[in-house]
């Protein structure tokens, strides 16, 4: 997993261009070899299904990152940007940033009165152009970038950029290599412009029609120093997310989840996030309503140029999502 995790979380994909990453999972995809109809919708979803009876699961893990559009360049060649998902100007100052094209650029900021003033309109990045021109020519207006790739692993933990939420997709693709035999359809459906607003896995599940969705993503961690009280810790396992600002679980989903992480003695914690949510948000709405409910896997400084997961949370929710999916009573009796 460690390899194909290195590969797409540094692969460009940011929301609405996600071209280069749909490529390069459709690469890992392909690699696999497990007889799945590969589909890409008019969105931009990409969708593995592997046929089966009349139920139908949806597995969703969104494969755009968050990013930065640039909207104006002055007269000497420095790029202004508008946000493209959840950023913060105090972690965006002196990153290095990259562009499709390979271009790269650092933030800068102007002289602040105060220091408590850095607001993302004081910020610039310098990809060290000498004119408008030249910075026109590499980057034009509605040019998108995104944080400088690097892939490090550290004992247990892995710290790269866009684990959030490439680690969720790499979830999913050792699902597919384990895959067990069961007597309904499941629809992989790597999502697109979920950090703009859950927007891919709307019209994914709008079109799929399942009988029961899983989101799987990231989640934040309340292990740091003085971080927000949360009671998810990094190694402690994947979380079952109960609540986030976006989804209360289906309680049947969720009680499934926690019974196979206790059958099979799999380590696992109990999440409710107040800020944020996943693509279970969008699905759950869809239609006449779809139950639903999430794996997280725990990440320190997500949004961030480095964020941190533990290979070990990682192992554990693939097992919990294969075991998961031949539980006996998998689909809610509404």
């Amino acid at each position: 997993m460690k390899d194909i995790l290195a590969r797409i979380s540094q692969t460009f994909g940011p929301s609405g261009r996600e071209e280069q990453i749909r490529s390069q999972l459709i690469k890992e995809l392909t690699a696999l070899d497990r007889d799945l109809q590969l589909k890409t919708d008019a969105l931009g979803n990409l969708i593995a299904t592997k046929p089966g009876g009349e139920k139908r699961l949806l597995l969703a893990a969104h494969m755009d990152e968050i990013a930065l559009l640039v909207t104006h360049i002055d007269d000497h060649g420095f790029l202004r940007f508008a946000p493209v998902g959840g950023h913060d100007p105090k972690i965006l100052l002196g990153a290095k940033v990259v562009f499709a094209n390979g271009t790269a650029g650092t933030i800068g900021r102007e002289k602040l009165k105060d220091k408590e003033d850095l607001k993302m309109d004081k910020l610039f990045i310098d990809i060290g152009a000498a004119s408008r021109a030249e910075a026109e020519e590499n980057c034009p207006i509605g040019s998108m970038a995104v944080f400088a790739p690097h892939f490090s692993p550290q004992g247990n933990c892995i710290i790269g950029k866009a684990l959030d939420n490439r680690a969720g997709c790499t979830l999913l693709l050792e699902v597919i290599r384990n895959l067990p035999a069961v007597d309904y359809q499941i629809d992989f459906v790597f999502t697109v412009q979920e950090e703009v607003g859950l927007r891919g896995a709307r019209t994914a599940a709008y079109q799929l029609q399942p009988d029961l969705a899983i989101a799987v993503d990231v989640t934040c961690t309340g292990d740091t120093p003085e971080a927000p009280v949360m009671a998810v810790e990094l190694g402690k396992g994947p979380a079952i997310k109960v609540k986030d600002r976006s989804l209360i679980s289906h309680p049947q989903v969720k009680n499934r989840l926690e019974e196979t992480a206790k059958l099979l003695g799999i380590p696992y914690q109990l999440e409710i996030l107040e800020r944020g949510g996943t693509d279970a948000g969008s699905i759950h709405l869809a239609r006449e309503g779809i139950p639903s409910g999430v794996i997280s896997l725990p990440a320190r400084y997500v949004h961030s140029p480095a964020e941190i997961i533990d290979y070990r949370d990682l192992k554990n929710a693939a097992l919990l999502l294969c075991s998961f999916l031949q539980h006996k009573d998998l689909f809610p009796a509404l």
